[in-house]
């Protein structure tokens, strides 16, 4: 202990260590132990040394705290969220736990979770920036788009020239169909900065989904500028040329889009479409195969499989493909091509 207030924490945990081996049975010890290894940042030998004290004396005040501590440095989110649920289990008041908690869920993509367990600790600290942001994040994640909406309000509040902020505020208006709205959101965005990374893109894409496609070009090869292979990018401006009946340069672009990036879905179902126009089947398919393996729970793809293999005259491979639209969308009008979401920003 006394080598522990000197600052010479080494040191303290090798006498600790000494200590847990001569009294095995000292749950104070291995406590103590973690907690002078943990100033240290040594988490995977800290939380063996609390689990160690847990085992002799779950009682010992702080600990799970500690250890699930432990475990959130480590990115071990699913340990710390058990642990962080064991404090709350007899401290429901807990402000540190409850913050742990949301802040592991949203470690573990577990976002709706992350967003109550945020919300509940947030009166503690109502103006915890980052506590907000994560709140928002989450709420974006969960696709709960008016709380994301109040969140990065609040936000926008504190620093209104955050590009950032003013990004993430067009993604949950754009989740509630305020595109409108989405769009000046993103523009501000651009305005102050017209360098970062994927904000034309977001922009373009808001244009796109408007139907606003000189605009949305104008983005989109914006974007290029700051990098020429971003693969959703080249893959909407193919989208929009195929779009103008410009198939040899929406293929141009598709296929560039293609060597960039291999899993922008909306590359293979237009390059599909544009081959097999042009009844080049064999390339169709692949491409479209591709595009069903990107989402499988999407009809649209399936659609047009059935449509080439019955072009082929291959009737049981089209009669198999137009039965997966029919058990993917069952309410869709006879005859109609099914849609598919777009790849999003």
């Amino acid at each position: 202990m006394a080598l522990e207030q000197q600052g010479k924490l080494a040191e303290a945990a090798t006498a600790w260590k000494s200590v847990t081996r001569l009294n095995p049975k000292d749950a104070g010890a291995f406590a103590s132990l973690g907690v002078v290894l943990s100033k240290q940042e040594r988490y995977a030998e800290a939380a063996a040394a609390y689990r160690r004290a847990l085992s002799l004396d779950p009682g010992l005040p702080g600990i799970t705290l500690n250890l699930g501590l432990a475990e959130f440095k480590q990115g071990h989110f699913s340990a710390a969220i058990s642990a962080f649920n064991k404090v709350l289990a007899s401290e429901p008041s807990n402000p540190q736990a409850r913050t742990l908690l949301g802040l592991s869920c949203y470690g573990a993509k577990r976002f709706a979770e992350a967003v109550k367990h945020l919300q509940l600790a947030l009166p503690a600290q109502p103006d915890n920036t980052e506590l907000h942001q994560v709140l928002a994040q989450s709420c974006l994640q969960a696709k709960q788009y008016s709380c994301a909406q109040d969140e990065f309000r609040w936000l926008l509040e504190k620093d209104p020239n955050s590009a950032a902020v003013h990004a993430l505020m067009g993604q949950a208006l754009d989740g509630l169909d305020r595109t409108p709205e989405a769009i000046t959101e993103f523009k501000a965005a651009t305005q102050i900065a017209p360098r970062e990374p994927n904000l034309h893109f977001g922009l373009g894409y808001l244009y796109w989904k408007s139907q606003q496609y000189d605009e949305a070009e104008k983005e989109f090869k914006l974007e290029l500028d700051i990098n020429d292979k971003h693969g959703q990018t080249l893959a909407y401006l193919g989208d929009i040329e195929m779009k103008r009946d410009n198939a040899d340069q929406a293929l141009a672009w598709l296929r560039r889009a293609i060597a960039a990036q291999d899993d922008v879905r909306i590359a293979y179902i237009d390059l599909g479409i544009i081959l097999a126009k042009q009844k080049l089947y064999g390339d169709a398919i692949k491409a479209l195969q591709r595009a069903v393996v990107l989402d499988p729970k999407q009809a649209d793809a399936h659609y047009r499989l059935a449509s080439i293999y019955r072009a082929m005259g291959r009737k049981a491979d089209a009669d198999a493909e137009f039965a997966k639209v029919r058990q993917l969308q069952p309410k869709a009008e006879p005859g109609a091509v099914p849609g598919s979401p777009p790849d999003r920003h």
